[in-house]
C-alpha cells in the first residue's frame, strides 16, 4: 500500500507573480507549504532570474495542467545587443562581442523571420534531455552539447522600445516549448550584432494574467490562514481553451465512474476534446461522441 500524501485535499489555481532569484519548483514548494496542500504543480517553468506569471495548480486542478502548458504564453523581454553568452542570458559567460548596433527599423524588419511556425534550437543550458541527461548538466560539466531544432509557433513578436543603443525590448506570444533566450540569440545572429536576454517577464499564460497574480510576500503573510484559500481561482479556468458541455446529474455520475455520460446538445464535432460540467463544476475531460462524453480525466465531486 502506497504512502498517503500529507496535507489537505484543496483544489484550484494560485497565480504567483514570481520574483527573480528563485526556481519555479521552489515557488511550488512554498505554495504547497503555505496552503498545506497535498498536491501541487506548475504550468510552465520560468528560469530562476525570470519574473512574472507562474500558474500553480493544486489538487484536482493538476489534471488540467497540460491544457495550460499547451496554451499560448506571452513575455516582455530586453535583449542586450553586442554580446553573446554561453547561456544566452545575462548569467552566462560572454563568449563573443560585436560593435555593430542595428537601427530600430532593421530590428523591426528582422522580427518577421521569427513569427509563425519556426524551427528553434534550444539553449545549451536548458532542461532538454540528451541521452537521458539534462543539457544544462552536460554543458556545466564542459561537454559541447548539440541540440536539434524543434518546431515552435510564435503568434507575435513585436518591438516595444529601444532604451539605448545597446538594448531593445520586445514582446513575444508563443506556444509550448519556446525559449526566449534562443530568440534573443538567433535575432542577434541574424542582425550580425549578437545578443542575449538581459531580463524577462511573463505577462500572461493561457487564461491567466498579471491581474490574477499574488506575490510571494502576500503568500508568506497569509500562510496557513483562510484568507489565502480565498485567493484560489477555480480549476475550471485550466480548461478555458476546451469547449464546455453541460451534463445532467446522471451523466455526471456515470462520467465520474469512468463511463461515457450524456451531455447536452452541442456543435462540438465528433471526436473533439471537450469537458463536461454539472452545475458549473468540472466533471470530466474527454472525447465527444454521439451525444456522450467519453472521459479520459475525471474530477472528484
Amino acid at each position: 500500500m502506497g504512502r498517503r500524501k500529507k496535507g489537505r485535499d484543496i483544489s484550484g489555481w494560485l497565480v504567483v507573480d514570481k520574483p527573480a532569484g528563485i526556481s519555479s519548483n521552489n515557488v511550488v514548494g512554498k505554495i504547497r507549504w503555505a496552503l498545506n496542500a497535498n498536491k501541487a504543480g506548475h504550468a510552465g517553468t520560468l528560469d530562476p532570474d525570470a519574473t512574472g506569471i507562474l500558474a500553480i495548480a493544486l489538487g484536482e486542478a493538476t489534471k488540467t495542467v497540460p491544457y495550460v502548458t499547451d496554451a499560448l504564453k506571452a513575455y516582455d523581454f530586453t535583449i542586450r545587443l553586442g554580446e553573446a553568452t554561453n547561456t544566452d542570458d545575462a548569467e552566462g559567460e560572454v563568449t563573443d562581442t560585436s560593435d555593430l548596433r542595428p537601427g530600430d527599423d532593421e530590428i523591426i524588419a528582422a522580427l518577421t523571420g521569427f513569427t509563425g511556425d519556426i524551427m528553434q534550437v534550444p539553449p545549451k543550458f536548458s532542461a532538454v534531455k540528451v541521452d537521458g541527461q539534462r543539457a544544462y548538466k552536460l554543458s556545466r560539466s564542459g561537454e559541447d552539447v548539440e541540440l536539434e531544432a524543434r518546431p515552435l509557433y510564435v503568434d507575435d513578436l513585436s518591438f516595444i522600445s529601444r532604451p539605448d543603443p545597446d538594448h531593445v525590448t520586445l514582446h513575444m506570444a508563443c506556444g509550448k516549448g519556446g525559449y526566449v533566450r534562443a530568440i534573443a540569440r538567433d535575432l542577434g545572429a541574424t542582425l550580425g550584432c549578437l545578443g542575449h536576454v538581459r531580463d524577462l517577464r511573463r505577462v500572461w499564460s493561457g487564461p491567466f494574467e498579471l491581474s490574477d497574480a499574488v506575490t510571494l510576500e502576500q503568500v508568506e503573510a497569509l500562510a496557513k490562514q483562510p484568507e489565502l484559500d480565498n485567493m484560489l481561482l477555480p480549476l475550471e479556468l485550466g480548461l478555458a481553451d476546451l469547449p464546455e458541455l453541460p451534463t445532467t446529474a446522471e451523466g455526471a455520475a456515470k462520467m465520474r465512474n469512468g463511463n461515457p455520460g450524456m451531455v447536452l446538445a452541442s456543435d462540438v464535432a465528433y471526436g473533439d476534446e471537450a469537458w463536461a460540467s454539472f452545475e458549473g463544476q468540472a466533471v470530466a475531460v474527454g472525447r465527444y461522441k454521439g451525444g456522450e462524453l467519453h472521459p479520459s480525466r475525471v474530477f472528484k465531486a
